[in-house]
């Protein structure tokens, strides 16, 4: 196998709402998820080994356990299933997206190279064993398979997806905070959960935009009072000329917000960055 580069895109919560607390401590959500151009860089190639060599580097590699990751996790559910027969790679990732900022990099990564090694050794699995395989490794992972808009209804596995492309403009600010999800999630205190609903529809771009608006994260108290930080982010975001709303993402520490233009996107990114010129701020389309 010779050296292939793959790109392993973020992911957006534009909002979430926590539906029910499930006993084994994790939780039904309902959310609409997105994907934007904003990607890691993954170069893999197979080597003459009894080892796999997987180096993580780039500006946000911290944070990530070297022993313990996604891509650890991935290849040995694999060969423990014997789907990888005395094959070893050489793995790096180049992590342009921040680790723990809520944009799924580390679930992108596991997807990005289930998909490539089931086409390239392959593995010939069918979308329902990847999607089994996927949701081991993590509850995004099946969602971070095929990079399209979904909409997690709120009820266990169901997923919806979206034809249309929301074709929208975005500000992502990273406060250099590793958000601790586990945390967030334990000291989200809901008293009435929000109900599932099995469909999501929209007749146009303006109408997104206000059903989302009305949306919140129910994780942004949580986040917010852990790491203060992050209300200050939201409310200047908020502030800039065209922002139509601002949140976090997934459970932070990443901050959104949704520009009418582009073009305010970017004035709003310098003016991000005149004012935190130490964090991470990115504009981007989704996909």
């Amino acid at each position: 196998m010779k050296n292939f580069k793959l790109k392993s895109y973020c992911k957006v919560n534009l909002y979430l709402r926590i539906t029910k607390k499930l006993n084994n401590g994790y939780h039904n959500i309902k959310s609409l998820i997105t994907f934007c151009n904003l990607y890691d860089e993954i170069d893999i190639s197979e080597i003459k080994n009894s080892k796999d060599k997987i180096i993580f580097y780039g500006n946000y590699k911290k944070g990530i356990n070297i022993k313990k990751n996604t891509v650890i996790e991935l290849l040995a559910l694999l060969r423990k299933l014997k789907l990888l027969k005395n094959k070893f790679f050489k793995i790096n990732i180049k992590k342009n997206i921040p680790h723990g900022s809520g944009l799924g990099s580390g679930s992108s990564n596991a997807a990005c190279l289930l998909n490539f090694l089931n086409k390239k050794i392959p593995l010939n699995l069918k979308k329902k064993s990847l999607k089994q395989i996927a949701r081991q490794i993590g509850f995004d992972v099946p969602i971070n398979l095929e990079k399209k808009n979904v909409f997690l209804t709120g009820k266990k596995n169901e997923i919806l997806k979206f034809k249309k492309k929301l074709k929208l403009n975005i500000l992502i600010v990273y406060p250099n905070i590793i958000c601790s999800t586990k945390k967030v999630y334990k000291s989200t205190k809901t008293k009435k959960y929000s109900k599932a609903q099995s469909y999501f529809y929209f007749k146009n771009k303006i109408q997104l935009i206000r059903f989302i608006k009305n949306e919140r994260n129910d994780l942004q108290k949580s986040a917010i009072k852990i790491y203060p930080r992050i209300k200050k982010i939201i409310k200047t975001i908020e502030f800039l000329e065209g922002c139509h709303f601002s949140r976090i993402t997934g459970s932070g520490s990443a901050c959104i917000g949704i520009f009418s233009s582009m073009k305010n996107a970017i004035s709003a990114k310098k003016l991000i960055k005149l004012k935190y010129p130490k964090y991470w701020c990115r504009t981007a389309k989704t996909m």
